[in-house]
Parts: C-alpha cells; sequence; structure tokens
C-alpha cells in the first residue's frame, strides 16, 4: 500500500495527474482497492469508463461563461462524512430543512452508474445553453 502511495504522490508531483484525481486514488487505496490505474483508464464491467467529474457549462450570448467541474468524489467525501456526523449536529441541520438521514444508505457506485446516464441540454430563445454531464 505504501508503494501505491509513493507513485500516486509522483505523478501529482509530475503534473501527470490533478490534486482531485490524486486525493480519489488516495481514497482508494485508504479502501483497499486498486491504486494503479488513473482516471482515464478506469473501466467498469461493462467496458464503459466510469465518469470522475459533474459538468455544467453555461454560454449566454452576451458572452458570459461559466463552465464548472465537479469531482464525483466530493459525492463520495459527502456521503462518509454523513456518517461522522453527531446525532445533535443531525438533527440541527435537519431543523434547519437539510434532510441527510439518507445519506448513509445510498451506493456511491450505484450512483455514479446513474449520473453516467445524466444528460441536460437547454437552448433558451435568447442564445443562451445550459449543459449538465458527467465526464
Amino acid at each position: 500500500m505504501e508503494e501505491s502511495r509513493k507513485k500516486i504522490l509522483e505523478m501529482l508531483s509530475s503534473g501527470k495527474i490533478t490534486v482531485e484525481e490524486a486525493t480519489a486514488l488516495l481514497d482508494r487505496v485508504d479502501d483497499g482497492g486498486e491504486a494503479s490505474k488513473t482516471s482515464d483508464d478506469q473501466v467498469e464491467e461493462g467496458g464503459e469508463k466510469t465518469p470522475r467529474y459533474l459538468r455544467v457549462v453555461v454560454d449566454s450570448d452576451k458572452g458570459d461563461k461559466v463552465n464548472v467541474r465537479i469531482p464525483l468524489s466530493l459525492i463520495k467525501t459527502g456521503i462518509k462524512l454523513r456518517a461522522l456526523l453527531p446525532e445533535n449536529a443531525a438533527n440541527a441541520i435537519s431543523d434547519k430543512g437539510f434532510d441527510l438521514s439518507g445519506m448513509s444508505d445510498l451506493d456511491f457506485r450505484e450512483l455514479v452508474r446513474a449520473l453516467s446516464e445524466l444528460k441536460v441540454d437547454v437552448d433558451s430563445a435568447d442564445g443562451e445553453k445550459v449543459r449538465v454531464f458527467t465526464e
């Protein structure tokens, strides 16, 4: 395991992977998964590439542009954080309208598979375009 961590850190320092990718790979090592794969060669059983990011792209006819790339590993971190919240903190969050009770039951891999099918394309009449997808 220590060799895998070292290899990941070397790839990060040489610029072969991003900080987000290194974090996800280190999480896999800590979870006992195989860490020798980079995001470019992560493949599911069906031969399809596993998405790593949720993307939101907005282009306006006025030249405004939004390009957001959210690591899906953030979702996994959120699931883990819910398990660490003390009961009184979870209740306080719930009192503010955020129900986190179902998060600990989420299957991260199943969620990523569902998100991989997500594709939203909006073209407004005034020339604005919104795209939401995974990559």
